[in-house]
This record gives C-alpha cells, sequence and structure tokens, in this order.
C-alpha cells in the first residue's frame, strides 16, 4: 500500500479519469469525492459485481473498508448475519467512527485497513482466519492501477475503448485538464459537463 498522501492522489487521478471516460456515474468504478464532509474525503472502488471499497481521508489518518460479496468473511456468508468477530476490533476509535455513516454499511466488511494520522505502517486488526480463507484486499486494491499503463489496460477492457497512453500519462502526471485533454482521451465525451463534474469533486488540480 502506498503512504496516505499517494494513495490519495491515485485515487483522485483514478477517478478524473472514470470520469472523463464514463458519462454515466454508477458505471464508474473509481470515484472521489473532496466535498464528503467539512474535514474529510473520501474515495470508493465499486466493480458492479457486489464488490466495495471506501477510503476516507480524515485527520486522525486513513481508514479502508472493504467488502468482497464473495469472501466467506461476508456477513451473508455466516448462518447469523454480521460482522465477522475481530475485524474491527483494534481500530482506533476516531478512524472507526468515521465510517459510521449509513452510506458505508458498516456491517458489510470482509477487510479493514488502517493507518493513524504520524504512523509509518498500515494496520489490520488480528482475528481468526481460517486456512485458505480470502478477504478480498488483494483482489479489491488491485483496481488502484499505479501507473498510466496499467490505467490504459485496465480502461481499455473495462470500458472496451481504445486509450491514449500519452493522454493517460499526461493526467497522471498533473496537468491541466482542458477541453482538449478530454477529447484525447474519450471524443465522445461531452467535455464542458465533464469539467462541470471535475470542479465539483475537486477533481480539476491533481497536482
Amino acid at each position: 500500500m502506498p503512504a496516505p498522501e499517494k494513495l490519495e492522489k491515485q485515487m483522485r487521478i483514478l477517478a478524473a479519469l472514470d470520469l472523463i471516460m464514463c458519462e454515466e456515474d454508477w458505471l464508474r468504478v473509481h470515484r472521489y469525492d473532496s466535498t464528503w464532509a467539512d474535514d474529510e474525503t473520501m474515495g470508493s472502488l465499486n466493480n458492479g459485481s457486489g464488490d466495495v471499497v471506501f477510503v476516507v481521508f480524515a485527520p486522525e489518518g486513513v481508514i479502508i473498508k472493504g467488502f468482497d460479496h464473495e469472501s466467506p468473511y461476508s456477513p451473508h456468508a455466516q448462518e447469523e448475519y454480521g460482522t465477522w468477530p475481530g475485524i474491527y476490533n483494534e481500530v482506533p476509535e476516531a478512524l472507526l467512527q468515521r465510517i459510521q455513516d449509513v452510506a458505508f454499511t458498516h456491517e458489510d466488511v470482509t477487510f479493514c485497513i488502517w493507518r493513524e494520522n504520524g504512523d509509518s505502517v498500515w494496520r489490520t486488526s488480528e482475528y481468526e482466519q481460517p486456512e485458505g480463507w480470502e478477504n478480498g484486499a488483494d483482489y479489491l486494491l488491485g483496481y488502484l492501477c499505479d501507473s498510466p499503463e496499467s490505467y490504459q489496460e485496465w480502461a481499455q477492457d473495462y470500458f472496451e475503448e481504445k486509450l491514449e497512453l500519452a493522454a493517460v500519462r499526461a493526467v497522471f502526471e498533473g496537468v491541466e485538464i482542458t477541453q482538449q485533454l478530454i477529447a484525447s482521451l474519450n471524443p465522445q465525451r461531452d467535455a464542458e459537463e465533464a469539467l462541470e463534474e471535475l470542479e465539483e469533486l475537486g477533481l480539476l488540480k491533481l497536482s
């Protein structure tokens, strides 16, 4: 996992690219909202198959809550519906409070990762992990493309459109997003509409 600052920038870049590539919000995988709350921002992943990751960036640090619907840790896989015992046990209370909003479906979790402000490592709780069980973290966090090449490869498969690598690289490098750049990425996209949405979500400046 990258450091919090790098992770947030990565999520902003991916959300901006998805927004440009896809007019329909519900079809995008990567999202980011700089206005989520007064003192926090939020990025998310949703692959459209029932798997979701929320990442909250707050003054106390960062908390990642993931849900893989096929994981045996899923509350829906238990005899009695409920969060797998221990997943949240060691999460600092201040960070745990950050994912209590109903939008985060707190109970639907198969992994939780956090990093407090000033800490140097990402942490998880210790809990019973039966041999062979997967919590979905490696799979879902793999959607966080960390290079222009990896995003191009993923996006061309997902959106079924050719994607100019130089234009993707420009976004990764933090250049100003203009109508011309949007047209290079997705000629069919309404550039003015995309720019308005990028500005609303705080994604116009990525550097």
